[in-house]
């Protein structure tokens, strides 16, 4: 039976940890709160998210080398932005050969770095152990047993099926994939694109409106990933435009969520209420995304204003109009 720990215990952290240990894989879970973990343990439930799913016996730490001793794969469930700080305390206790999982989505601030490249440079893992996890993967719903589908990309191509395993259930259904690149550019990407469908949505706008900011949001999505060596025929699968519509259209998407408030007219400390305190990725993804778009001589229209929208002080309608005023061309 392979063992895994899942470093984080956020809703995505909680719902894999329940996937995993559903799939017959052994889970301990590490949560930075001891109150979190002592609950995860005892009562089998997550008193900070998903707080309503009652969670099979699962084994929770607040310490990190508890949860690592022994682990065949290693779930990096942590918020993009905070991955370098988290896995640099953790890099000398992980397990030589264990596979490292990211389940992160965005682009460092900073570096431009995608989190894999992060991964192995903070931890000194050959790429070829890191894997990346992506898709059209609401926690809530694959919590509730949902039937959904995600991607395990990894270049070993023994790794990747060794997590498909893991996690395959009855209602959770893993493919392997290789473009490692491609995954994470789409999964960075798609939340910049729901942050301006929900302000497309909190404007009153239409489902005409949506399908154009999904479909020229993932022909911006395809340039950039191109540009940085993905595989076009990835953004067709489930880690390009599965996770791009789930995430452009669900209510359940915290970076709509976020883009639908600014959409009606509310401030960024309004749009964090809405989700709940949890990140809404998008957010700062927009900056990143948009800077490693310039380095490479990428145009991408629909980031740019979603920058602007969040960092820049310009209003959804003013963005709205600015999109539309760009010159006429061929698709």
């Amino acid at each position: 039976m392979a063992r895994a720990a899942v470093m984080g215990s956020g809703s995505w952290g909680t719902a894999l940890a329940k996937v995993l240990a559903e799939a017959g894989t052994e889970v301990t879970m590490w949560a930075r709160r001891p109150e979190v973990a002592k609950a995860i343990t005892s009562e089998h439930r997550n008193p900070s998210y998903l707080t309503e799913v009652e969670l099979p016996p699962i084994a929770a730490t607040d310490d990190p080398a508890l949860a690592l001793a022994g682990a065949d794969i290693v779930v990096l469930a942590v918020p993009s932005q905070t991955l370098r700080p988290n896995l640099a305390a953790w890099r000398d206790i992980i397990p030589a050969d264990s596979t490292l999982v990211s389940v992160a989505k965005g682009i460092e601030t900073g570096t431009l770095l995608r989190m894999s490249q992060v991964i192995a440079e903070v931890s000194g893992a050959d790429p070829s152990r890191v894997a990346v996890l992506s898709g059209p993967n609401l926690a809530d719903e694959i919590a509730a047993r949902q039937p959904a589908a995600t991607v395990v990309a990894c270049t070993d191509t023994a790794r990747a099926e060794a997590v498909q395993h893991a996690i395959a259930t009855g209602y959770f259904r893993p493919y392997t994939n290789s473009d490692v690149i491609g995954c994470e550019i789409g999964g960075a990407c798609k939340n910049v694109i729901a942050l301006a469908c929900g302000a497309a949505s909190g404007m009153g706008l239409g489902d005409n409106s949506i399908a154009t900011l999904i479909t020229r949001g993932l022909a911006e999505i395809i340039r950039l990933g191109v540009a940085v060596g993905a595989e076009p025929v990835t953004f067709a699968g489930l880690a390009g435009i599965g996770d791009l519509v789930a995430t452009c259209t669900s209510r359940l998407s915290r970076n709509r969520s976020f883009g639908y408030v600014l959409g009606e007219g509310g401030s960024m400390e309004t749009a964090q209420l809405a989700t709940h305190g949890q990140v809404a990725e998008g957010v700062k993804s927009c900056t990143s995304v948009r800077a490693l778009a310039a380095a490479h001589g990428v145009e991408m229209p629909l980031t740019n204003a979603v920058h602007q929208v969040c960092h820049e002080g310009l209003s959804a309608e003013e963005a709205v109009g600015q999109l539309l005023g760009r010159r006429l061309k061929s698709e």
